[in-house]
């Protein structure tokens, strides 16, 4: 692929990411608000079913089509996830590779749990894990940034 069309590549996931955004945040601020320590209504439980299906799209957008474009942009040979995620941390990228792949196994757990006693513990790992991509998108955009001038 020639270095061109792997930056198209590139701005085009960004934007998809970009615009996945502001509707994932909203959903954050809205779940943040909700206090889970007495289970949740069915009203609540809605919100953070958006907010977790959310919360799986902007991860999947920002690792699997930002992360991986920009690899083959640098054309940097890191042919698995933790590859990757390890590659954009050493380059300064991403803050933490670890936390990616906590991210990555929360993405994972939401998509294949059907257990309703560990619901809960999903929305509150969620929560928790929600500011850490948030800050792995935003220095990942600051370096793309940097990358580009």
């Amino acid at each position: 692929m020639k270095k061109d069309t792997m930056k198209l590549l590139l701005e085009s996931n960004l934007e998809l990411l970009r615009q996945a955004l502001p509707s994932f945040t909203r959903s954050l601020e809205k779940c943040r608000r909700i206090d889970l320590s007495d289970g949740v209504s069915f009203d609540e439980e809605e919100s953070f079913d958006a907010l977790t299906s959310k919360f799986s799209r902007i991860s999947d957008i920002f690792t699997q089509k930002v992360l991986k474009s920009l690899t083959l942009m640098l054309r940097e040979d890191a042919p698995t996830f933790i590859d990757r995620m390890n590659l954009c941390e050493k380059l300064g990228i991403l803050p933490s590779a670890e936390n990616m792949i906590s991210i990555r196994d929360l993405r994972n757990l939401i998509a294949h749990e059907y257990a309703a006693e560990n619901v809960l513990e999903i929305y509150r790992e969620t929560l928790g894990l929600s500011a850490k991509l948030l800050e792995a998108i935003s220095q990942a955009d600051r370096s793309i940034g940097n990358l580009k001038t």
